[in-house]
């Protein structure tokens, strides 16, 4: 697994409005939703994607990936890494650009498969320290 280049993950999150985050809590305590407020506050759009939930972060929550109407620039997901083949199989079902699985969360099966459909995948690397770190 190789994640791309700082330059070009300063492109990805520069050239990106719209992220929907699989595994959003609605719960303020968790990461994915601190993670999710902070890149909200910056700008971006955040699809909250879990089945449980009614919102997140002001906003409707959806079931799954093909859900979501229009395009989704990054699926960002904090979910256990075990669940990632399934996610990506949806993220490139809805033709995302780009597969975020947040730090501690990565699947070579998962990898390869997003690498073989051409989506720019990044893993085990947290969207809001990444965003900071290239401003």
């Amino acid at each position: 697994m190789i994640n791309p280049e700082r330059s070009e993950i300063k492109e990805i999150l520069s050239n990106s409005k719209r992220i929907a985050v699989v595994g959003l809590s609605n719960n303020p305590d968790r990461t994915s939703y601190m993670v999710s407020e902070a890149m909200q506050n910056a700008g971006y759009e955040i699809i909250p994607v879990n089945p449980v939930i009614e919102e997140a972060l002001g906003v409707k929550a959806v079931s799954s990936l093909k859900d979501i109407e229009g395009e989704v620039d990054i699926v960002n997901v904090f979910r256990k890494s075990e669940f990632l083949p399934d996610i990506a199989k949806e993220a490139v079902e809805i033709g995302a650009n780009v597969f975020w699985a947040q730090l501690g969360v990565a699947n070579d099966e998962a990898y390869d498969y997003l690498k073989k459909n051409d989506m720019k995948v990044i893993m085990d690397r947290c969207i809001k320290v990444e965003h900071a770190l290239t401003k």
